[in-house]
């Protein structure tokens, strides 16, 4: 028998019913209204089965499904309840009875039940890490889209998955102590040091240092080696941010806008053969393998031709959009749309007049006014927030009539619902990968390639 945690779990901060729930692959099937016949800290022994989108294994507890972190597929556990809900409940792996052979000690004392929930799967293999997100993807193809697919979750750097995350921010207690939340909590647990975090973050000491009236820290560290922290104020509080290394850029985060104390209020990442201006509060991928892995993919799939017409939606600070500018080139043209006004800025400043940057919202209309304004469109790259594209942006695209759509999805869930649009409109699965670039934890990232069915070609 191995005891995987503390057997102390707070209880979760009320929230609604989320994603995970409503993917679990067993859990929907048969998910009904249930007697509230077990209590919050109950312990129970399960059965673990599948794993789910989110993180957990599903479990059932006389016909109910559970939704079981700490555990893998096949494994006989004790569990404390965490949370009860109508038609299913969470709980936390607690001691191991009958432990799967793709279990492994976790590397960081600060993963298990109660502790920290930055990280999900940091007591599994990391070839079986990868098998789980794969099965994740294709029972969410499967269940939200109708379809059959396969895939390998390809590793990406960081050969023993940690060390990776280059931006991580810390929650900060009314003590002034910085740490990270418990999960689905408020709750902050404190910590000595993050092992998923960049070499470079920790060695910036967030966790060392007092942040007296602040709520968060946020640590920032770039390809080129430049360092920042982002400081926000506790509500009603204000806070002086400071860091005894000059060398760090420090500022306050004000609603929007960041106001700096030292330093600069960018940095310069290093990708695709060439740098980038990212402001502090504009999105770049966390893991140092990912620009390159993203952009080559995306390169691969959009086959850019020289006089394409290019509209890149949810562009950032335009990774995608200068690379795929100079495939292009002089006699095509990149539209990018991005609604971040830094990242807008920052676009503008990475790509001069060889793009252009458009400041909006991607939403149902925008997308089909800018597509008719270009005359045509002949790719599509769309890389959406964590709720995906949805169908009225889907529907523009695909009225657009692009030879390839290349979307990249953070989210499979997201993806699969938005490629099962795609597929009423014309639109096929032509090719899928998906990339492991968040290591110890449930995210994958996917590249699709999406192109009109034969019958919508010939049309």
């Amino acid at each position: 028998m191995t005891d995987i945690g503390s057997t102390a779990q707070p209880q979760s901060a009320p929230q609604h019913q989320s994603t995970e729930a409503q993917s679990a692959p067993q859990a929907q099937s048969s998910a009904r209204p249930h007697p509230a016949t077990r209590s919050i800290d109950d312990i129970v022994v399960l059965e673990v089965g599948a794993p789910g989108h989110g993180g957990f294994c599903v479990a059932r507890l006389d016909g109910q499904a559970v939704f079981v972190r700490h555990a893998l597929p096949g494994e006989t556990v004790r569990c404390r309840i965490t949370e009860v809900r109508p038609s299913y409940l969470r709980a936390d792996a607690i001691h191991v009875l009958e432990a799967s052979p793709d279990r492994v000690p976790a590397p960081c004392p600060h993963a298990g039940a109660g502790k920290c929930g930055g990280c999900d799967w940091q007591h599994v293999a990391l070839p079986a890490q990868r098998a789980l997100k794969a099965q994740v993807i294709v029972e969410q193809f499967r269940r939200l889209a109708g379809m059959d697919v396969v895939v390998d979750v390809e590793e990406c750097g960081a050969p023993d998955g940690l060390g990776w995350r280059t931006r991580v921010g810390f929650a900060v207690d009314a003590q002034g102590r910085a740490g990270l939340r418990r999960h689905r909590s408020h709750d902050i647990h404190p910590i000595d040091t993050c092992l998923i975090a960049h070499p470079a973050v920790s060695e910036l000491g967030v966790t060392d240092l007092p942040w007296p009236g602040a709520g968060s820290v946020e640590a920032i560290v770039s390809s080129t080696g430049q360092r920042a922290i982002v400081v926000e104020a506790r509500r009603s509080q204000t806070v002086a941010p400071h860091h005894p290394d000059p060398t760090v850029a420090v500022a306050r985060r004000h609603k929007r806008d960041i106001v700096m104390y030292d330093g600069d209020a960018t940095v310069t990442e290093r990708a695709a053969g060439r740098d980038w201006r990212v402001s502090l509060q504009s999105f770049w991928q966390i893991h140092p393998a990912s620009p390159e892995t993203l952009v080559s993919t995306v390169h691969e799939y959009a086959a850019v031709q020289k006089g394409d017409h290019v509209l890149d939606l949810y562009a950032g600070v335009g990774l995608f959009a200068g690379a795929l500018a100079a495939l292009a080139g002089p006699s095509g043209r990149v539209v990018a749309v991005e609604s971040s006004p830094a990242a807008v800025e920052d676009a503008v400043a990475n790509l001069g007049e060889t793009v252009d940057v458009r400041r909006a919202l991607v939403e149902p209309g925008l997308v089909r006014a800018i597509s008719t304004e270009m005359a045509r469109v002949d790719v599509v790259v769309l890389d959406p927030p964590r709720a995906g594209a949805g169908r009225g942006v889907v529907e523009d695209i695909a009225a657009a009539a692009p030879r390839a759509v290349v979307y990249v999805a953070c989210d499979p869930a997201a993806l699969a619902r938005d490629v099962a649009s795609f597929a009423t409109l014309g639109y096929r699965l032509e090719a899928l990968r998906a990339f492991d670039l968040f290591p110890m934890t449930a995210h994958v990232e996917c590249v699709a390639l999406l192109v009109p069915s034969a019958a919508t070609a010939a049309g």
